[in-house]
Formats: C-alpha cells, structure tokens, sequence
C-alpha cells in the first residue's frame, strides 16, 4: 500500500509523524512451510494466487507451496530467472488476476515478489529457502542495472513463513551472508549518528537499540553459526528479521562475484576502522561464521573495491556516511590492503 496519498491534519507545533510498515504475521521454525495455510487465512488476502519461485527453488520448496495449496486456492506459477526489466514486466502481468503473491525463495525471488507487489497494489508472502540478507523482510529491494545494483522501496511482506528445515539445507555461503549483513549493523548505526550530528538528520532510538542487540546477538553466537544446523538457521533468521523490522522503523538503512551481505560484511570491516572502532572484532567474528573477509576470498581483484569504495556514496546519495567525508583513492587502497593484515 502505497503511503503518497495519506495526509495526516496535524495541529501548529509538535507534527512528527512516520508511516511504518511491518509484516502482520511472522512464522518461524521447524516445517514452518506447513502452517501456510493458517497464515494465510488468518489475512485473507483472497482466493487466488502468483507463486513466484527460481529454476532451483521450485524444486527446494515451491512445488511443496503449490501442492498445500492447490485444494483451497487458485494457484498459477512464475518462474523468475533474473531479476531484470523483463522479468518483472512478465510477473507483473502473470499476476494480473491474482489476488496476493508468495515468493519462494532467495533474495532475487523475494526482491521479484516485493517489487511486483507495489507495482500491483497487492499482497505478497515471503517463504525465504535461505537466510542471506534482510529483504526477506524489508520493505526495500536490490535491482540489478546497466550501472550497478540500485536500492529501490517496494512492499514489505504481510507475512513471513521461514521453515528453519528447509533454510538450514541452503548453502552455508547464503547464511554467512545474511550473518555479514547483520553485523554490518554495527557500522550503519555509526554513520547514522553521524548524520545526524552532522546533518541534523532525525534518528530512531527504537531503531539503533534494535539494529545493535541483533548484531550483538550474532557476534556473541558467532561459534553457532554451523552449517546444516537447524539452531543456526533459528538463530540467523530470527537476527535477520529483527533487522528487517529496524530498518523499517528507521526508514531504511545505511556487484560481482559478492552476495549482499558479504560487501556488507567487508565493508563495515574497512568502515568501522573509518569510525574508529574495533575492526579487529569484527573480522574475527565474520571469519568464525565463516563468511569472507578479503576482497581474495571471493576472488575479486582488490581494485573493484577500490572503485566500491569510491562509487558508495551514489548508491545511496540521500544517505550520509563517514564514506562521504573526504574519502580519497589512496585511503580505499589502504583501507583495503588494511584487510589483509594479521
């Protein structure tokens, strides 16, 4: 639901206001997939439905989705393959007739699903099959263009089912990544409150304690994080939802061979020491989860996070952080080379 045409009649003084959006119903745990049912006749969103899933989470959950509920519902299926103009065209008018959509997948599914949705005006299910960043519950999604990956506002799901089963079988790489997204946290916060000395910008104290008990809970538990482990996927998944539902009370938050939360991860690495943190813990705590900390470890030349470090600030440009203060390419290059040291 779009918020552009609320008005609220607010009197002289006082007139803060913020229109937040969170899931209605958040299901979490052991065949969690198996209760779809009940969380959706709990919202009603309808009688039909756009099953969204991928090549491979088709296979994973989304025939497991269509067959529960084939008997109550009118189910039709979309496949998306990318993430792209074409594809969202497609589902936009596969879902034309439907009354709500579930996205069943990863991030490119539910990024899909959640763009879909406000284009459409209508409901959407998340049923992530992996825990990799936050926009399994967001209201935010990551479109890939011709000039890099761009942060665009979409829909938050009215609900959330995420079968820790089926998660945890995921490949440990995604959970690493949704934990490097989270810890990432820490220096988003940092930047906040930076802009907001700086800027005046208004900040959340709801937010920033949230955003930061998350992250703390993941670098306490990093030695958890153990893949195939259904306790991980419990503990990951619910981190990444407390996330999600920061970034919603905040109003948000702060390419190549990286997931999301991997560049996350290595960036608040480089970020934190910026800020004057310990960066030191913060590795350590990356490497234990088991989620890269070098540019090397995902076999990208360290240059392109040079260059990512010099094109942050217009991925966001309404987001003030400390990469706006000066950054020159000689202190990236440190920075980077930083990552390396023992």
């Amino acid at each position: 639901m779009s918020t552009d045409p609320v008005q609220v009649l607010q009197p002289d003084g006082f007139n803060k206001s913020r229109w937040t959006q969170l899931p209605r119903d958040v299901l979490i745990g052991h065949q969690a997939i198996m209760q779809l049912p009940d969380i959706i006749a709990d919202i009603k969103p309808g009688r039909s439905v756009l099953l969204i899933s991928g090549g491979t989470t088709r296979e994973v959950a989304g025939n497991t989705v269509a067959d529960i509920l084939k008997d109550q519902y009118e189910v039709r299926r979309f496949v998306a393959g990318k993430l792209d103009a074409d594809t969202l065209e497609a589902c936009s008018q596969a879902s034309s007739s439907a009354d709500f959509l579930i996205g069943v997948g990863g991030g490119r599914v539910i990024d899909c699903a959640k763009i879909v949705s406000y284009k459409q005006g209508k409901p959407f299910i998340s049923v992530p099959t992996a825990a990799s960043h936050d926009g399994i519950i967001s209201g935010r999604a990551t479109l890939p263009t011709e000039t890099g990956s761009v942060s665009v506002g979409a829909h938050p799901p009215i609900a959330v089912v995420a079968d820790t089963g089926i998660i945890s079988q995921a490949p440990h790489r995604l959970m690493a990544s949704g934990c490097a997204d989270v810890i990432s946290n820490y220096t988003a916060i940092l930047d906040w409150e930076l802009a907001h000395r700086l800027r005046g910008e208004q900040i959340s104290e709801y937010a920033i304690a949230l955003s930061k008990m998350t992250a703390e809970i993941l670098v306490k538990d990093a030695n958890l994080i153990k893949p195939g482990q259904e306790e991980a996927a419990w503990i990951v998944v619910k981190a990444l939802v407390s996330s999600g539902v920061s970034m919603a009370g905040g109003g948000g938050g702060g390419g190549g061979a990286a997931l999301h939360g991997e560049a996350c991860g290595i960036g608040s690495i480089m970020t934190m020491y910026l800020h004057g943190g310990d960066w030191r813990e913060i590795r350590s705590s990356l490497a234990r989860i088991g989620a890269p900390t070098t540019p090397r470890e995902l076999n990208i030349p360290d240059e392109v996070i040079v260059e990512a470090l010099m094109k942050a600030r217009d991925i966001r440009p309404e987001r003030f952080t400390i990469l706006d203060m000066g950054l020159t390419r000689e202190s990236a290059e440190h920075l980077v080379q930083m990552l390396y040291e023992e």
